[in-house]
């Protein structure tokens, strides 16, 4: 029988030093760092997003708080105010982001961006063609989702939203080189071509329907949220009447938060209901 692999030698891969050497080069992603988005989050979960900025302060619930004494420090930091509450301080998920960014119009809710992404199919790499950008919280998503291999096109007719997505994604993301914002009517026509993804959030989807099926490659994804019943009724007709789209479908995502304390378990009072649809059909030849 051959001699057993060294674990620690040139055959078994790196030794314990080198593996210590490149734990300390691993930088700390716990650590708070300058331009950080977190959210003070108080006894009763309430949540309050804000910026980290060197040589700045914070306020909270009329309390001060020095950013230079949080940047560095572990997400989950405890710390108190000057008023004796209580906040742990964590990077928001983006589950926890969303309801909290800033905006103008009203953002696609989280548990409608997470079914989006997977009736869509958004894959890392992919090219998305976004209309309608909004606040710019699903771009936000879809980024994350492309990941820096991937592109995203998004298409606002509203300059004023168009400003409001540059600040979010610019405050959020930080400097994104794989997205492209264009402030045109996309129902006028889409330009970019061949793109795997097409995604849509504005009242009349239908009306891109036609530049849709031209943008979009052989066997790409058409997505459509809309939030009222006369809506999907009129882009599921747009869609099953073009012959460049087939297996249309249609689906709503409800959501219910559960109360557990000690032996206190039940539904919450309040719940994500219906906030819109979401419709879906594939590019066909």
């Amino acid at each position: 029988m051959g001699e057993e692999p060294s674990l620690t030698g040139a055959e078994g891969g790196a030794s314990v030093e080198q593996t210590d050497q490149a734990t300390q080069r691993r930088p700390d992603r716990s650590a708070l760092r300058e331009g950080d988005a977190v959210i003070f989050v108080d006894r009763k979960s309430r949540r309050y997003l804000r910026i980290l900025g060197a040589n700045t302060k914070v306020s909270v619930k009329g309390a001060q708080f020095s950013c230079d004494e949080l940047i560095g420090r572990p997400e989950g930091t405890l710390v108190q105010s000057s008023l004796g509450e209580r906040f742990r301080v964590l990077r928001p998920t983006y589950a926890h982001l969303i309801p909290c960014l800033p905006r103008e119009a009203q953002v696609i809710y989280p548990k409608d961006a997470g079914q989006i992404l997977v009736s869509g199919d958004i894959y890392p790499g992919a090219t998305v063609v976004e209309v309608g950008v909004g606040p710019g919280a699903l771009t936000i998503a879809l980024l994350r989702a492309v990941g820096p291999a991937g592109r995203v096109i998004s298409y606002e007719i509203r300059p004023d939203f168009c400003a409001m997505a540059r600040k979010n994604i610019a405050s959020f993301c930080g400097e994104v080189a794989n997205w492209e914002l264009v402030n045109a009517d996309a129902s006028r026509g889409i330009e970019a071509q061949d793109a795997d993804r097409l995604v849509v959030d504005i009242a009349e989807p239908w009306q891109v329907v036609e530049p849709a099926a031209a943008s979009l490659r052989a066997g790409g994804v058409f997505v459509s949220f809309v939030p009222t019943v006369l809506q999907l009724k009129a882009i599921v007709d747009a869609l099953e009447t073009n012959p460049a789209f087939a297996l249309v479908e249609a689906v709503e995502t409800l959501a219910r938060f559960w109360h557990v304390r000690k032996l206190s378990v039940r539904p919450e009072h309040r719940m994500v209901a219906h906030t819109g649809f979401i419709v879906t059909a594939r590019r066909v030849v």
